[in-house]
């Protein structure tokens, strides 16, 4: 298609001005600029907008030489806003650029997020407008330090506010089942709480007495009302340590803990190579809804998957 000569003009019609520090790269731009309507300034006025080349030292709010090349390219007026440049002459993330990335890393673990690898495949597949190891500084520098903020408060309903959030997208992204299954789920406030005592390094277990031959009877327990602040503080403690050691954020944590019954130790085993520790698998959607099922075939084939061990700890874990 034919170059449009109105590439540069602002939507009242008025032309687009420039201001380009003399050299190679105003000789270079200048004839583009001017066949698309824009005009270029012999001094930097108000209201002109600043160019200037990746990578040199510019104010904020300059915008990189790539705009107009881009728009030439594309063959029409593109928001400046993308092409922003940092004071480092570095071009600026936007907040899509910056989700998509949180999006794209969320759930890799700490080798891969520190690594290469996952960085020139995301650059490849054109995530963002940026480099790989520019994506990877935004990343480790910026985006994962406002991951790893805890919680200002210790409040346990706070607490249990995480963990319903995390078991929603458990649920969603385990399964296919009907939304009206989620209401026999576990509640909050046992999650919470096992996740609180096995925080503080509490191994469960089966009990002799709830389950006599390994039978996994269902048993009546009393409900705990609230997590003590001492349980809790050491929650958000275990979490951080876990999302600043794996690189991930704190659903991403949330949901390992649920997948793992609780269990610490196979939390960390699984965050980094995303497998059990003991090479069972881990809990799922499906494997939950099963485990509702008052059928001893049912339950067999469960223990078979997960031990007879690990099938009494869910069921403590989802009724304590």
């Amino acid at each position: 298609a034919a170059r449009s000569r109105s590439l540069f003009l602002w939507d009242d019609g008025h032309p687009m001005r420039f201001y380009l520090r003399p050299g190679l790269a105003k000789l270079r731009l200048a004839p583009l600029v001017l066949a698309g309507g824009g005009r270029l300034c012999r001094v930097q006025e108000p209201g002109a907008v600043l160019l200037a080349q990746p990578g040199e030292v510019a104010p904020d709010g300059a915008v990189s030489t790539e705009y107009v090349a881009e728009c030439v390219k594309r063959n029409q007026r593109l928001p400046l806003e993308p092409f922003l440049l940092t004071a480092r002459g570095r071009l600026a993330f936007t907040e899509a650029e910056d989700a998509a990335l949180l999006q794209a890393v969320r759930g890799q673990g700490t080798v891969r997020v520190s690594g290469r690898a996952l960085w020139i495949e995301l650059e490849r597949s054109g995530l963002t407008r940026h480099s790989w190891q520019a994506m990877r500084d935004r990343y480790l520098r910026h985006l994962l330090p406002r991951l790893w903020e805890p919680p200002q408060t210790e409040d346990p309903t706070q607490i249990r506010g995480l963990f319903a959030a995390a078991n929603r997208e458990f649920e969603s992204t385990e399964s296919e089942s009907d939304s009206s299954d989620v209401a026999e789920l576990p509640t909050q406030d046992g999650v919470t709480r096992s996740t609180g005592e096995t925080a503080s390094e509490l191994k469960t277990g089966p009990e002799d007495s709830a389950f006599p031959d390994i039978q996994l009877q269902r048993q009546e327990r009393p409900q705990s009302t609230c997590c003590s602040s001492s349980v809790v503080g050491q929650v958000i403690k275990t979490m951080e340590h876990f999302m600043e050691k794996f690189a991930v954020d704190l659903l991403t944590v949330t949901q390992a803990f649920l997948k793992n019954s609780g269990d610490v130790e196979a939390t960390s085993y699984f965050l980094q190579t995303g497998q059990r520790l003991d090479g069972y698998p881990v809990w799922s959607r499906e494997d939950d809804l099963e485990l509702l099922k008052d059928d001893e075939h049912v339950r067999n084939k469960l223990i078979a998957k997960f031990g007879a061990e690990n099938v009494a700890k869910r069921i403590m874990f989802r009724e304590s």
